[in-house]
C-alpha cells in the first residue's frame, strides 16, 4: 500500500492532468472509463457498510433503530459536502477520528500487557481454518489501489508539484503507517483481551469490550465514538473517491468544488445509504459483486500505475527506484492473487 500511494503521490507531482486522463491518452478513452467506473461500482458497493458503521455507534449507544441515524449522518455529509471548504473540512475531521483510534487503541494496548513473543510469532503469515474470506478481505480493505490511485488527485487537489515530492511521500506513507498500526493494535487488543475470556464478537458493543482495561465501564462509548470516526471518515472519504474519478472518467472534471463533482460524490453516499436502509446490512450478494468488480479491474489498474511510474519520460526524476519496482511487482501479484481467489470463490465454488 505505501509503494502503491508513494506512486500514486509522484505521478499526481509529475503530471498536470489528472491520472484518468494520462490513462486516456495513453490507452484510449474506454480503458480510462474502465477504470474510473469500475472504482466507482466498487466505491458504492462498499459504501452501504460505511454507512451502517457510522448508524451503529449510535443506534447501540442510546438502543434505537439504525433508520433515523443512516438519514442523519447520510444528510449531514452530504451538507459537509456542500460547504464552500470541504476539502479542508474532511481532512481535519478525518484526523481527529483517526487520532481517537490511535491513541485510544495505543493506550489500550499498554495496559493490557500483551506477551510480546506470541505477537512476534504471530507475525509469521498462516490461514486458520475456514478464514480464507476473512484474510482476502482484510488485505483487499488495508491495500486499497482505490485509495492508492487517488492519491495522485489529492496532491494535485493542494497544489503540490515536483518540489514537494519530499512532503507528498512523507504525508502519504505516514497515514499507510498509522492505519497498518490501527489496525495492528485492534487485532491484538482482541487476541489479549476478548479471545481469553473466550467472547464472540458478535456486535459493536462486543467490540468496544476490548477497551475495558482503559476505559472500564465507558469502554464501549469510547469504541462507539471511534466507530463513528472510523465510518464517517470513511464514508466520506470513499464517496469522494468514487465520485471525483467517476466523474473525471466521464470528463467532467474533478475539482471537488465543481457541481458534477459533488452530485456524483451524493450519488455515493445516498446509494450507500438507500442500500443500509433496505437490507439493514451489507448484502452478500452486493460484496461478491464488488469482488467480481475487483477481480476484472483493480488489477489492471495497479499495473497501469505500475507502467506509468515506471516511465522515466514521463516521471522524470521521480520515475520509480529500484525499490519500487520491486515492491510495485509484490503489489501486482498481491493484487493478482486476490482476483485468483476471489475469481474461484465467485465463479468456481
Amino acid at each position: 500500500m505505501m509503494v502503491f500511494t508513494g506512486m500514486g503521490a509522484r505521478i499526481g507531482l509529475a503530471t498536470k492532468q489528472s491520472m484518468l486522463q494520462t490513462f486516456r491518452q495513453r490507452w484510449g478513452k474506454w480503458f480510462a472509463l474502465l477504470a474510473g467506473f469500475g472504482l466507482f461500482l466498487v466505491t458504492a458497493s462498499f459504501q452501504a457498510g460505511n454507512t451502517i458503521g457510522a448508524g451503529l455507534a449510535f443506534a447501540e449507544t442510546f438502543g434505537t433503530s439504525t433508520v433515523p441515524w443512516i438519514l442523519f449522518i447520510s444528510t449531514a455529509a452530504i451538507s459537509l459536502l456542500f460547504s464552500r471548504s470541504f476539502y479542508k473540512v474532511l481532512e481535519k475531521i478525518m484526523v481527529i477520528m483517526v487520532g481517537i483510534m490511535l491513541l485510544s487503541f495505543f493506550f489500550t494496548v499498554l495496559i493490557a500487557k500483551p506477551n510480546l513473543l506470541e505477537v512476534l510469532g504471530a507475525l509469521k503469515p498462516s490461514i486458520p481454518s475456514g478464514a480464507l474470506l476473512l484474510v482476502v478481505a482484510l488485505v483487499a480493505s488495508s491495500f486499497s489501489i482505490g485509495g492508492a490511485f487517488y492519491q495522485s488527485y489529492l496532491v494535485q487537489e493542494r497544489g503540490w508539484d515536483v518540489s514537494s515530492s519530499s512532503q507528498a511521500r512523507r504525508e502519504a506513507f505516514t497515514g499507510i503507517l498509522v492505519l497498518g498500526l490501527i489496525s495492528g493494535m485492534i487485532l491484538i487488543s482482541a487476541a489479549t483481551i476478548l479471545y481469553p475470556q473466550g467472547i464472540q464478537v458478535n456486535s459493536a458493543s462486543d467490540m468496544g469490550k476490548a477497551l475495558e482495561p482503559l476505559y472500564g465501564n465507558l469502554a464501549t462509548h469510547v469504541f462507539m465514538l471511534g466507530l463513528f470516526g472510523a465510518s464517517f471518515s470513511s464514508l466520506l472519504g470513499n464517496a469522494t473517491i468514487g465520485g471525483t474519478l467517476f466523474a473525471d472518467a466521464l470528463g467532467l472534471g474533478r475539482d471537488l468544488n465543481s457541481k458534477p463533482v459533488k452530485l456524483l460524490i451524493s450519488l455515493v453516499i445516498v446509494l450507500g445509504a438507500a442500500i443500509a436502509l433496505v437490507f439493514g446490512r451489507l448484502p452478500l450478494e452486493l460484496i461478491v459483486f464488488a469482488q467480481g468488480v475487483t477481480v476484472f479491474v483493480v488489477p489492471f489498474i495497479g499495473i497501469g500505475m505500475f507502467i506509468l511510474a515506471n516511465d522515466k519520460k514521463l516521471m522524470g526524476v521521480l520515475a520509480n527506484s529500484r525499490g519500487a519496482q520491486v515492491g510495485g511487482i509484490l503489489g501486482i501479484l498481491v493484487l493478482l492473487l486476490l482476483a485468483i481467489t476471489n475469481f474461484n470463490t465467485i465463479f468456481l465454488s
